[in-house]
């Protein structure tokens, strides 16, 4: 049996490659609009915020206004070219369906928008697996632990109980303010020593060696 009741997934760098996407994406928005083009290290910094605080803090000096011109020309570029530049990293589906099949409830807690999360969820027909998603601009944005609090009051499971799986900083510093059991993964944005800052249980360098530590 799994180890945990209940199993919280990021989604961008832990379920799904869609990094170097993201990254292209928010450089092509700064260009169409004349913006200081953010950096490779820059914006893979911000995965994992909601998209207005990522926004905020690549362009700190730019005007409320013309952010939201940056989130709509971002959101156009990550449209347009997902179907082609993002995919499922390798062992996703195997993993969801034996915990699935071994009795574990599933969750998603991500930065992306409600409409960008139902969006992927029917391109790669997932949605059927998790009992329960938010998204951060439905609640508070990580690392604020409200979305898991949330999750947890909806699957009527302790904090103790569930474990978040994450591949940034921000995914186990909201778990680690409510004493949730978490594990970080090595292969999205932010680097071993910065996840282990967090005290995860383990760093696993593979979706396929998240089973080792599930059950």
């Amino acid at each position: 049996m799994p180890a945990y009741k209940l199993v919280i997934f990021d989604w961008d760098g832990t379920l799904m490659d869609s990094v170097a996407h993201i990254v292209d994406s928010m450089q092509q928005a700064a260009v169409t609009l004349g913006e200081v083009v953010p950096s490779v290290a820059a914006v893979r910094h911000i995965i994992g915020l909601g998209l207005p605080e990522a926004i905020a803090l690549l362009f700190p000096q730019t005007p409320a206004a013309r952010r939201e011109l940056i989130r709509q020309q971002y959101s156009h570029h990550f449209i347009l070219g997902s179907p082609d530049k993002i995919q499922l990293f390798d062992g996703v589906l195997p993993l969801l369906e034996q915990l699935r099949a071994d009795g574990a409830l599933l969750a998603v807690a991500t930065g992306k928008s409600r409409l960008g999360l139902n969006r992927v969820l029917e391109q790669t027909n997932l949605g059927d697996y998790f009992i329960a998603t938010r998204c951060a601009d439905e609640t508070a944005s990580k690392p604020h632990p409200l979305m898991l609090q949330e999750l947890l009051a909806h699957t009527q499971i302790g904090a103790h109980e569930a474990v978040m799986i994450g591949d940034t900083s921000y995914d186990m510093e909201m778990a680690q303010q409510i004493a949730m059991p978490r594990i970080a993964v090595s292969y999205g944005v932010h680097s071993v020593d910065v996840l282990q800052a967090y005290q995860p249980l383990a760093v696993a360098n593979s979706v396929y060696q998240l089973h080792d530590y599930l059950w």
